[in-house]
């Protein structure tokens, strides 16, 4: 999985880098609470939560015969490769990462996504029923800003590159090979580094970021074309 322990690489992975990336925050003289609480009511919290156990959809076609949805197979899995803004798999709450267990009763281990596309394909323009799990290959970082408005990670194309040594990053356990999923729950894949930086500083004191490994994210996009991505992906805020 190209996973890296040793004691070097996480001194070197913590050390403050100098780098033309984009920084979202290195001040490693910050002072203050910089661990986020343990359990808090933060709205950014509670968007992004992963909910344990499974939950039932029930999905319909829009106008054109059309869920909005695209999926993608991974270790005899079927999981949710993009959402499509203002579609109805948008409109039920579906979002990137999430696993398809059931399509109308039928079992989806195992499944392609040609077998997954006939089978959306075939079924009833007015129900389709859905068994889900929430984003399993996800996990939430809840972060507070320091007294610059810095958190304390470099991104680059969207990945967390490098964090600043005893910053809330550092302190609450982001960590580095991990793409940038959601910001306080809203869907930031495809963004510019300006734009989800821009995000960020407009976000509030407290944030929780949604963030994937790199080598699950990398096999998710695969093949799908970054205009697609940027131009359709749901980034809506996701109700409390």
């Amino acid at each position: 999985m190209g996973l890296s322990l040793s004691s070097e690489e996480i001194q070197r992975n913590l050390a403050l880098i100098p780098t033309a990336n984009t920084a979202v925050g290195p001040n490693s003289s910050a002072q203050g609470p910089l661990v986020a609480p343990v359990t808090g009511s933060n709205a950014g919290l509670r968007r992004a939560e992963i909910k344990p156990g499974l939950r039932e959809i029930h999905l319909c076609k829009d106008e054109h015969g059309k869920t909005g949805l695209h999926l993608r197979n991974i270790d005899k899995g079927l999981f949710v490769q993009l959402v499509k803004a203002n579609s109805p798999a948008s409109l039920v709450g579906l979002r990137f990462g999430d696993q398809i267990l059931q399509i109308n009763g039928r079992n989806c281990a195992g499944w392609n996504m040609e077998k997954a596309k006939r089978a959306l394909k075939k079924a009833s323009p007015e129900k389709i029923v859905m068994v889900v799990r929430d984003r399993p290959f996800q996990r939430t970082v809840t972060m507070h800003k320091d007294s610059t408005g810095h958190l304390g990670f470099v991104i680059k194309k969207g990945q967390i590159t490098s964090l600043a040594r005893d910053s809330s990053a550092a302190r609450n356990g982001l960590l580095t090979h991990h793409y940038v999923c959601e910001v306080n729950g809203q869907n930031v894949i495809g963004l510019k580094d300006k734009e989800i930086t821009e995000i960020l500083a407009n976000a509030g004191k407290i944030i929780t970021l949604t963030i994937v490994p790199a080598i699950i994210y990398e096999h998710m996009i695969k093949k799908l074309s970054s205009g697609l991505v940027k131009s359709s992906m749901d980034r809506s805020i996701p109700d409390i």
